[in-house]
This record gives C-alpha cells, structure tokens and sequence, in this order.
C-alpha cells in the first residue's frame, strides 16, 4: 500500500491538475446526476478518489452542505 501512495504523491507533486488525463475544469455530468437524484441538499455525498476535482467545489456552490472527499494520496487532497 505504500508504494501506490508514494506513487500517487509523486503524481500530484510533480504535475498540474490540466496535465493528469482525468482532469476536467467542471463536472457536469456528476453534478447533472447528483442534482437528479431524490435526496435533498443536506444529504451525504462521498467522492472517492476525489484528487485534485473542483467537484466538491462545485457542489458547495450549489448548496450540497455534507460532502467528503477521499483520496489515497494526501498531496491531492492537502497540497502545499
């Protein structure tokens, strides 16, 4: 498990957030679903495997008050 922390460290260390692949400036078709969907604001919403995503962002900026974000790597989640 170290080893594949370490790795995922040394991505987000060593590369802008427009230089992983995955990398989207917003995430409209999860906030499409997630919008569409029958819970109310204060519902809980994980994002697993969040990195660097502006997801949770966007979601605070739409009034989703209980989110959390989980990455294996803290320099996604925490960098600096």
């Amino acid at each position: 498990m170290k080893k594949t922390k370490d790795h995922w460290d040394n991505v987000y260390k060593s590369k802008s957030d427009s230089e992983l692949s995955w990398f989207k400036e917003t995430y409209s078709n999860s906030l499409k679903l997630i919008s569409s969907s029958e819970h109310n604001k204060s519902a809980k919403i994980i994002d697993i495997g969040s990195g660097t995503s502006n997801l949770v962002d966007d979601l605070l900026g739409y009034n989703y008050k209980n989110i959390s974000v989980v990455d294996i790597s803290k320099q996604a989640i925490n960098p600096g």
